[in-house]
């Protein structure tokens, strides 16, 4: 994966898609498809790809609603994408519909109870939609009250006449209107009968929205599953699209709330939505794995640091020293960047800390046996102390890190894999490898994948 590559050729391996779990909210569900934004491409999938989605399409129990879309405090240009995989059921096959052109329909009489939506600019599709009560921002509608179709690439699949039975869950992120047809619509769709599923994102002047009151949980292969906010990043062309040459273990949204960047192991990086991308190590042979990653403050570059200890400094990111090329007791797994981004801090699975530049030390498990190892580290809004997560969920404070509860004592049914805090540093989440979340402080719970039959999180980042 070199920098943007992921706009020129890609390749396809079915047997790799259909092992990666596929479960990572609607999103994940076009992880078993690739394309580029400009075109639409028919691919051939496993029967089983699709089956692995399971329970945990995008809309999940315990989202929260978002703030209406007339607040906008990201100033950020509205997006309008439409990202849909049709599968044919008896063959597997499956084929991917990127269009830029989302618009409301003329022909269709549209209030605030109907909407109809005309998907063009590679591939040509419909979409609409009625309920029984006006549309809001952040509903679910499981098997649409109502009635809804989509149509794309001369396929279709709704609740109307001589379909047989269909499953049509919809998930409404954004939304904002006059009273007529829709100038701000976010949906994530999967509609089901017996001969075909059509998932997909249509997203129609977006914007983030309702910033710092949610997460997002991101997989291995690129998936990304947003709680609590408006799930703006789940609508954008992301790593889940691109044939990985290594699983994607890093992720961090720009300041700007419109876009994010995702680090593989291998140190290749995606840059999506307003990220830019300023240089990666995904054509270089690297003597140890990439670990993690974090942006500077003004999201004009970034650092990944590998497990020995090595750091890569990109764009506006200086380099302020590394561990690669001396003795470790244990591995690197993690690393945060302190708040004016003239220093950075490495954790080891140990817990040993080693900070760089203006980063100041405050303590470390260096020289305790932990129960489980260190898997990842934050730090709070001052850049006086840090927090640090073990896999069972243990949390180590230090400086002006404060301790509000951990999982430590609990039995988990999976490993912690990743943690963050919130903005003002009075609470933190982390999650485990299955999607489950954890909140402690004024962190508020809004929902997680535990129990959806994931396994392959990567760890998760806050909704800003």
């Amino acid at each position: 994966m070199k920098g943007n590559e992921h706009h020129m050729k890609m390749s396809y391996s079915p047997e790799r898609r259909s092992s990666r779990g596929l479960a990572h909210g609607l999103s994940a569900a076009l992880a078993v498809v690739m394309c580029t934004l400009a075109f639409a491409s028919a691919l051939s999938v496993p029967a089983g790809a699709l089956a692995a989605r399971g329970g945990a399409f995008g809309p999940h129990a315990g989202s929260s609603a978002s703030t209406p879309s007339s607040l906008r405090p990201h100033a950020v240009a509205p997006l309008t994408l439409a990202n849909v995989v049709v599968t044919d059921l008896a063959s597997g096959n499956a084929t991917v519909y990127s269009m830029t052109s989302v618009t409301p329909n003329p022909a269709c009489v549209q209030n605030t109870t109907m909407v109809c939506l005309s998907l063009a600019g590679g591939g040509v599709g419909t979409f609409a939609m009625s309920v029984n009560a006006p549309f809001a921002s952040g509903q679910v509608f499981d098997d649409v009250s109502g009635s809804a179709t989509v149509s794309v690439g001369g396929s279709s699949c709704g609740e109307f006449a001589n379909a047989g039975p269909s499953v049509f869950p919809v998930e409404l992120d954004q939304y904002h209107s006059t009273g007529g047809a829709p100038d701000v619509w976010a949906s994530q769709f999967d509609c089901t009968n017996a001969n075909v599923d059509i998932a997909g994102t249509i997203a129609m002047n977006i914007v983030p929205t309702n910033p710092a009151s949610g997460y997002y949980i991101f997989g291995q292969a690129g998936e990304i599953t947003g709680f609590g906010n408006d799930n703006y990043l789940v609508y954008l062309y992301g790593a889940q699209y691109v044939n990985l040459n290594g699983p994607i273990v890093g992720m961090a949204p720009t300041p700007d709330g419109g876009g994010y960047w995702m680090v593989g192991t291998d140190g290749g990086v995606f840059s999506s939505g307003t990220a830019g991308f300023f240089g990666s190590t995904g054509n270089i042979v690297l003597n140890k794995p990439v670990v993690g990653m974090a942006p500077t403050p003004d999201g004009k570059g970034y650092w990944f640091v590998a497990s020995d200890g090595g750091i890569f400094a990109y764009g506006d990111a200086g380099f302020f020293g590394s561990r690669g090329g001396q003795p470790l007791n244990k591995p690197i797994v993690g690393m945060a960047a302190t708040p004016d981004g003239k220093g950075y801090w490495l954790v080891a699975s140990d817990g040993g800390i080693f900070a760089y530049g203006d980063a100041g030390f405050h303590g470390s498990t260096g020289s305790i046996v932990l129960n489980k190892p260190v898997v990842g580290m934050t730090a709070t809004p001052s850049g006086n102390g840090y927090w640090f997560v073990a896999s069972d969920g243990g949390i180590f404070a230090y400086g002006d890190a404060g301790f509000f509860g951990s999982t430590g004592a609990i039995h988990l049914n999976a490993p912690i894999v990743g943690m963050t805090a919130t903005p003002d540093g009075s609470g933190y989440w982390f999650t485990a490898s299955d999607g489950g979340v954890f909140n402690y402080g004024s962190a508020g719970f809004f929902g997680s994948l535990g129990g959806s039959g994931v396994n392959d999180v990567a760890g998760m980042s806050l909704g800003i």
